[in-house]
């Protein structure tokens, strides 16, 4: 993903140097921007959790991103193209970016949150079998086993998405204040709940998980 992360910027500082403005132009280099925003994230968790569990979620986000952005769908948009006046204001280039850096964030998060409630509800399930089990002491150990590693899957998952939800707030807001989106102020409306009621140890885990995938579904329905 390191190699990945440097020919994504090398793609996007070349046409930036060959096109004389920022390459958000168009589709395809908001994509771009995207995936890049992705490994940018993919690298972080990377560093700060040693364990690396998280990739698994993290890496494909910047594969199939990237990959959609240079496959055959978007051929036409790879060509150069003059910027329109809209688009060459230095001040509308941050909204964007700040934008596109947002959700790229806050997509990671909600993929986080996603998973630890496929994870809690395994892990539920798990519980239910070690219970009719109960006389299987061989069985009994594994799944404690078990049951305990996705404990600290399930806690490592909602304290990562916590903070990358954080970021992606911020980016967000920053967006919010340099440009004018009604649907970027309802997705600021959610994630702020979200973070409002993280701070309540009782909503922490399962509960806040539950905010944050309302939004990844109404996004993904509105798409």
């Amino acid at each position: 993903m390191i190699a990945t992360f440097f020919c994504i910027t090398g793609l996007l500082v070349t046409r930036w140097i060959y096109l004389e403005h920022f390459p958000l132009s168009d589709l395809y280099e908001s994509l771009i921007f995207l995936s890049w925003g992705f490994s940018i994230i993919h690298m972080v968790l990377k560093i700060w959790n040693h364990k690396n569990d998280l990739s698994a979620i993290t890496a494909p986000s910047t594969i199939f991103t990237q990959g959609f952005a240079t496959s055959g769908l978007l051929t036409e948009m790879h060509q150069s193209t003059i910027l329109v006046p809209a688009l060459q204001s230095q001040w509308l280039m941050m909204h964007v970016s700040m934008m596109i850096l947002s959700y790229a964030a806050l997509l990671c998060g909600s993929l986080l949150s996603v998973s630890l409630l496929v994870i809690t509800f395994r892990r539920s399930l798990g519980i239910q079998y070690l219970n009719e089990r109960s006389n299987a002491l061989l069985n009994n150990s594994l799944l404690l086993f078990k049951n305990y590693h996705r404990y600290q899957l399930i806690q490592q998952l909602d304290r990562w998405s916590y903070r990358v939800i954080s970021l992606g707030f911020i980016f967000l807001t920053i967006g919010i204040l340099s440009g004018a989106e009604t649907w970027a102020f309802i997705t600021w409306t959610i994630f702020a709940i979200y973070l409002h009621i993280r701070t309540n140890q009782n909503f922490q885990g399962t509960n806040s998980a539950i905010v944050v995938f309302t939004w990844y579904f109404i996004n993904k329905s509105n798409n």
